[in-house]
């Protein structure tokens, strides 16, 4: 079953920085195939929009979690992962 993961960032993730999101996701969530990013200012613009895309390429099992960039330039995942379909 493929799983794709969807990270909602609270705040902004800094524009011009080299930071690969999702390789530092499927780090932490080794499970992931592909990996959806929600945030103001990059990424999708809402939740329902990364769902959509991640059902449309054939994820049947889907988590959204929270994350929230750090002081030192890297980011954290908040708490547990909510599954949204599959």
């Amino acid at each position: 079953m493929r799983t794709g993961v969807i990270v909602y960032f609270v705040g902004e993730i800094p524009v011009g920085e080299n930071m690969d999101v999702g390789a530092e996701v499927k780090r932490l969530q080794p499970d992931a195939d592909r990996v959806e990013i929600v945030s103001r200012n990059a990424g999708h613009f809402d939740v329902a929009d990364a769902w959509w895309s991640l059902t449309a390429t054939g994820m049947q099992r889907i988590h959204c979690m929270i994350g929230e960039m750090n002081a030192a330039g890297g980011f954290l995942l908040k708490g547990m992962a909510l599954r949204l379909c599959g």
